[in-house]
């Protein structure tokens, strides 16, 4: 496609070496910051320099073949990015699912190998933005592909660019429109985007932070610099040199001062992007006295050189590493980051350049085309094989629905298969049937499934979707019965759901579960996120007057877990968020116990210090390493705030059955057969199934 476009003075693109210092200084600010957060807690915003420097390179490459031929050639930009970026992600990709095989437990193997497909296909970034949607995919251990989603917003980018160019070369027309029209077009990509990425960063924060939506604004601030080039270049010395060091110190600032605890990208990227675009801008025109010099230091270039390799291959190194020796301290992984030079090197001398400076591909774009559809080709195929390595699949365990009921009150019974809980003594504390041991004859469920362990239903059946307000209960039990036992709470309480239903039946109760995740039954708005959650606010409202109204239930079962803190009170201290939840919870309770409803707190579970399911895999003749210090396990929860919320209040009562959950020092990852967690704080549908005995004469008791 020819346009009528004719050339505006020199748009020659040359070598830039205060560019590749730039380079070197987002890759070390982001494999510093993935090595120590606390060294440089923003040292993931070195990707957005990244996303500005693409933005400025492909743009001015773009636009100086427009000023050049009049036209764009699609099939040599698509073969340069081709030949340019995936031979080397595809070796990385491979070998990713190598370190997998070898290092990482077999519970994540299913998992990396669909995310290699989507890395493949450069559209991790919208899988790993759905899961941050998914309560349950939100706590999992990062992918030991992870870092591939931000190549896949560049990728997205690389492929509208050019047809966006087209459409405003021609749209611009004349010669004298020509770069107006180009940064109004521009500017109607950037705004909308990042006004969506404050916007987003605020009330969705974990799909925000990787769709590309949010990131556009950032790749065109680096075009508008591009297009505005040869202005640029005529800024006086002193305001250049001005503008470029201020830059370079913003970039440098952002990576102490952008606050991973609050929403990115929104506002805080203007920090590392601003910055990179003042670098860009100034550098040129200021000279001698601008940080051209600095940045362009052959050492410094060097790093800058190897930027893509190394920031391939950290992260997978770092991921294996904690597989193997469990998390690493600040100073080894600073080391497995620096080791991680080694194949960076190797890649970029052996596959990198190799084909980037290959003249047969350079003369040839349908040849450099064919040599990316192929890496591409066998990452994807790479990753569908590997799902041989976890074939046949393990079979999910059965729901809660086909666990058998309770006998008889005067005669409990634990479900049919590992006895769980049902081992240890009426008094469990001390009982060495639940110390940890290092080997057991078998576990159920299967680590690999345990994560399907759960009380059953899905959002919209039983429980509240993680960002709704629609009250979506669910009942069990005799329909008919006069006694009505309900639960309310987020995942916590839900939890237990598989106890009651186990007891329900072998009573005549009828149960009845009001469940959202992400959302306690509270009085006050809380947040997790940035900003309050405005949905569980209404939802909680919602559910507080059901239990209240006409057929408010005879007992109520309420549990929740610690990761809350009043909506507005980012930085209040510890201690007093502690105690806000404190008093609304016991505010929250006092009102139901008012309106005739007793209240059964079921003090909240231990929490592992890691994933027990995934160390379980990777340990089964070492389960001891998966023990959790008790002390620990107890404290990480929400139990104190629980109990002092609780005290003193009449029909109040506080249950407590973490003896049987943790009945020694350590924690043991399983008891009778039976794996206590799906996760690192939630517990198995199978165990909880065989605690419905210890909880069924708390119930009773209160219930007569």
């Amino acid at each position: 496609m020819r346009l009528p476009v004719t050339p505006e003075g020199s748009a020659r693109s040359t070598f830039r070496g205060d560019i590749e210092g730039l380079r070197a200084l987002a890759v070390v600010m982001v494999l510093v910051g993935h090595a120590g957060r606390d060294l440089v807690p923003g040292g993931f915003a070195g990707v957005d320099v990244f996303f500005v420097i693409s933005g400025f390179l492909i743009t001015g490459l773009l636009v100086a073949e427009l000023e050049r031929t009049g036209r764009i050639s699609l099939p040599g930009f698509y073969a340069r990015r081709a030949k340019r970026l995936l031979p080397a992600a595809a070796v990385v990709l491979v070998a990713s699912l190598l370190l997998t095989w070898l290092l990482l437990p077999r519970t994540r193997w299913a998992d990396t190998a669909w995310d290699v497909v989507a890395s493949a296909a450069y559209g991790l970034n919208w899988r790993l933005a759905v899961q941050a949607t998914d309560y349950w995919a939100a706590d999992a251990a990062p992918s030991i592909v992870q870092h591939f989603w931000s190549l896949g917003v560049e990728e997205q980018f690389y492929l509208g660019w050019p047809l966006l160019l087209l459409g405003l070369a021609v749209l611009g027309g004349r010669r004298r429109l020509r770069r107006g029209a180009l940064m109004a077009g521009f500017a109607l990509v950037a705004l909308p985007s990042f006004a969506w990425s404050v916007h987003t960063s605020q009330t969705d924060p974990g799909p925000a932070y990787f769709v590309t939506t949010t990131r556009l604004w950032e790749l065109a601030l680096g075009g508008a610099v591009a297009i505005a080039g040869t202005r640029l270049q005529r800024l006086p010395r002193p305001l250049a040199a001005v503008i470029a060091w201020a830059g370079l110190a913003t970039v440098a600032a952002s990576a102490f001062l952008v606050d991973p605890d609050r929403a990115f990208p929104g506002y805080q990227a203007l920090l590392p992007t601003v910055g990179t675009a003042a670098v860009i801008a100034g550098a040129q025109a200021a000279g001698r006295f601008g940080p051209a010099g600095a940045l362009g230091w052959r050492p410094i270039r060097a790093v800058g050189a190897l930027s893509y390799s190394l920031y391939l291959w950290h992260w997978p190194l770092l991921i294996a590493a904690e597989a193997r020796f469990d998390e690493l301290s600040t100073q080894a992984a600073l080391g497995v980051v620096a080791l991680s030079a080694v194949p960076a090197v190797l890649t970029y001398r052996f596959v990198e350049n190799p084909i980037r400076m290959s003249a047969a591909l350079r003369w040839e774009p349908a040849a450099a085309l064919r040599v990316g559809a192929l890496c591409t080709g066998a990452a994807v195929a790479a990753g569908l094989l590997f799902q041989l390595t976890v074939w046949p699949p393990r079979q999910r365990p059965a729901l809660a629905t086909t666990l058998p009921p309770l006998t008889s009150s005067s005669d409990p019974a634990a479900p049919a298969g590992p006895p769980g809980a049902a081992v240890l003594r009426a008094q469990p504390a001390g009982d060495p049937a639940g110390r940890a041991v290092n080997q057991v004859a078998s576990i159920v469920p299967d680590p690999q499934v345990a994560a399907y362990d759960g009380p059953g239903g899905t959002p919209g059946e039983c429980r509240a979707a993680q960002h709704d307000d629609v009250v979506e209960p669910c009942s069990y039990g005799d329909p008919n019965s006069p006694v009505t036992v309900a639960l309310a709470g987020d995942s916590h309480a839900e939890q237990w759901l598989t106890a009651l239903r186990r007891i329900a039946p072998a009573d005549g109760w009828r149960v009845v579960s009001y469940t959202r995740y992400n959302c306690p039954l509270i009085n006050i708005e809380v947040s997790r996120n940035p900003g309050p959650d405005t949905e569980c606010t209404r939802w909680n409202r919602a559910v507080r007057s059901a239990l209240t109204g006409p057929g408010k239930p005879a007992l109520l079962l309420t549990s929740n877990t610690a990761d809350y803190h009043p909506a507005g009170a980012d930085e209040v201290p510890a201690d007093e968020i502690d105690e806000r939840i404190t008093s609304a919870l016991r505010s929250t309770w006092h009102e139901l116990t008012d309106a005739g409803v007793p209240v059964v707190v079921l003090r909240d579970t231990p929490y592992q210090d890691k994933a027990t399911p995934d160390c379980v895999a990777a340990n089964p003749r070492k389960l001891t390493r998966c023990a959790t210090p008790r002390k620990e396990a107890l404290a990480a929860g929400s139990g104190d705030i629980q109990e002092a919320a609780a005290a003193r209040q009449r029909d109040v009562h506080l249950v407590d059955l973490n003896d049987a959950i943790c009945p020694t020092d350590p924690c043991a990852p399983v008891i009778g057969g039976v794996l206590i967690y799906r996760d690192q704080h939630h517990l198995t549908a199978t165990y909880i199934a065989t605690l419905a005995d210890r909880l069924r004469p708390h119930l009773t008791r209160l219930l007569k």
